[in-house]
């Protein structure tokens, strides 16, 4: 699959598209077996915050399974046509009103690998008009396949935070 253009996608999604490198598909399959791994290599961190305020790990992997459930729901409403614009979310909110703290790292990594490797049957199952299917989130216009790149590109980036920020 080809990579979005420019004109798919809002600046701030350029981040995380920017990382990836290879096939996106395969990026994504890859990530629902060997992220749910590294999760569960940090569990001596699992409540360890870098800084005051920050997010635990915990609350990080929380907030990544949150944003892989919005992603998908993007990726479903547009490929399946939705012309209604769908509000953003408030990721800070999102995790202040979860209790990530009160789970075990272990039942967060199951979770991230099970809703990944669901998701992938959606992924997969896209044709070229749905990837190229438009439509509006948070204000901005977004292509599914733009999507299915941050998506890759969100976990790709959490790694990299983690790695310089928490270990």
């Amino acid at each position: 699959m080809n990579r979005p253009l420019p004109n798919e996608y809002p600046q701030w999604a350029e981040r995380y598209i920017s990382l990836v490198e290879d096939d996106v598909l395969e990026i994504l399959e890859r990530q629902a077996f060997e992220f749910p791994e590294y999760i569960n290599s940090l569990v001596e961190k699992a409540d360890y915050a870098y800084a005051p305020g920050k997010w635990t790990l915990k609350q990080l992997f929380g907030h990544m399974i949150d944003t892989e459930r919005v992603f998908a729901f993007r990726i479903t409403a547009f490929a399946r046509g939705e012309k209604n614009a769908i509000p953003g979310f408030d990721e800070d909110e999102y995790v202040a009103n979860a209790h990530f703290a009160d789970r075990s790292l272990f039942s967060l990594s199951e979770e991230f690998g099970l809703l990944r490797k669901s998701n992938l049957y959606l992924f997969k199952s896209l044709n070229e008009a749905e990837l190229g299917n438009v439509g509006n989130a948070s204000g901005r216009d977004i292509s599914v396949k733009a999507i299915l790149f941050v998506t890759a590109g969100h976990v790709i980036h959490h790694t990299q935070i983690i790695k310089e920020r928490y270990l």
